[in-house]
């Protein structure tokens, strides 16, 4: 008869009891240390993107929509992955990436980010690379930032089968029929209209690119008006209270207004009727005044010369430099023919060509000539020295000379 040999820890219902319940005490002391290290659940280590021992950059990439991107993704280069995501924050309307890669990535300054999705269920990566069809320029250093111009993302599964799900069940496709069927009503037999009406929005859009620049200057204008409109807000809304009080003020004063129209135009109409009526008085004073002012242009520099001189007479202007003080020696000689002048006795004595002197009757009382004492000859007294300030037109004083010698501020030469 054999006999087994029974466990105590079995045989015994409280041991197992007990025992339960030192190895849930010992497992919450161990959770208890464990945890005590960290501050919560996000400081525990997160599954991610490779993490490499040496030298690495930070990088700044703005997505318009990150979907369901969170830290410690992958960054991968050529499906390779080699960083991985630090910190996602909100910029304005973008959201802002931080990256961490390697220096060694040796990627281009105008690289270009994507956001994919490893599987059709997986997790969501970044993945960078050089531009496609264009050429690398630079390198990628510590800090920059790929602009939202140069970042894309793929189609959300979601999306794709709510595309998929509307096209299946007629969503779109019934639409597109009734489209079809409408537009091929609307075009036949209008082919000749729609070919013209192509043309003409030809020529029309190819008016508008070739004055793009001027669409384009007047927009400028008309935002930089807008500005300053916007800037004068204040005095606009003053005038615009300002106005109906001088509206009011012109209603007031209509009448006096409407009977200066009416004065204003009767003295248009006199006006017209003085410059019709005087016309011809005018046109034959201004043909008149043509002779005269052909000679005055004639003249030329002759006339404001001679003015110089009728001034100043008998020295010109450019004289009265040399002239020392207030007073200078003039020496005048005349010849006088009594015999010449016939004035008296009825003749016609001299003219001056082109202007007609009056002539006199003779008188039928006689008139007694005065007798004109001869000069007696006086003895030749010595002449005295030269005056040295005797101009060049001192006469002779010869005796027998019939002159006389009329001397201005100075004495007889």
């Amino acid at each position: 008869m054999t006999y087994a040999a029974r466990s105590p820890r079995t045989s015994d219902p409280r041991r197992r009891r007990t025992g339960a319940r030192l190895r849930a005490v010992a497992v919450a002391v161990s959770a208890a240390v464990v945890l005590s290290a960290c501050q919560g659940a996000f400081d525990l280590p997160l599954p991610g993107g490779a993490k490499g021992d040496g030298p690495s950059m930070r990088v700044r990439v703005d997505f318009a929509d990150v979907l369901d991107l969170v830290p410690k993704s992958a960054v991968k280069i050529d499906e390779v992955a080699v960083g991985q995501v630090e910190e996602i924050e909100l910029n304005g309307w973008t959201a802002r990436v931080t990256l961490t890669v390697p220096k060694s990535s040796k990627l281009p300054d105008n690289a270009i980010a994507e956001l994919k999705q490893s599987s059709l269920l997986g997790e969501k990566y970044i993945a960078l690379s050089p531009p496609a069809g264009g050429r690398a320029t630079g390198t990628l250093s510590d800090g920059d930032l790929i602009p939202i111009e140069r970042t894309n993302r793929n189609p959300e599964v979601e999306e794709v089968l709510s595309a998929m799900s509307l096209l299946l069940n007629g969503g779109g496709v019934g639409q597109l029929a009734v489209i079809e069927r409408e537009l091929n009503n609307a075009l036949r037999g209008n082919t000749d209209e729609i070919k013209h009406l192509i043309g003409e929005l030809n020529t029309f859009v190819g008016g508008l690119e070739d004055q793009k620049a001027e669409i384009v200057r007047a927009i400028d204008m008309v935002d930089r008006l807008a500005a300053r409109l916007a800037a004068q807000k204040d005095l606009i809304a003053q005038t615009l209270e300002e106005i109906p009080k001088g509206l009011k003020i012109l209603a007031d004063q209509r009448v006096q207004l409407t009977q200066m129209l009416q004065a204003l135009s009767r003295l248009g109409a006199v006006g017209t009727k003085v410059i019709q009526g005087s016309k011809a008085d005018l046109l034959a004073n201004l043909k008149a005044l043509g002779p005269v002012l052909s000679q005055l242009n004639k003249a030329g520099d002759a006339l404001p010369k001679s003015l110089e001189l009728l001034l100043t007479y008998p020295f010109p202007d450019a004289a009265l430099g040399a002239i020392k003080g207030d007073y200078t020696n003039l020496s005048v000689t005349a010849d006088l023919d009594l015999s010449e002048l016939k004035i008296l006795d009825g003749g016609s004595g001299p003219t001056i060509p082109g202007v007609p002197l009056p002539s006199i009757p003779k008188p039928t009382i006689p008139v007694p000539v005065p007798t004109v004492p001869i000069p007696v000859p006086t003895p030749t007294a010595p002449k005295p020295p030269a005056n040295p300030l005797c101009p060049p037109l001192c006469g002779s004083d010869a005796p027998g000379d019939r002159s006389w010698t009329s001397l201005y501020g100075g004495d007889a030469a």
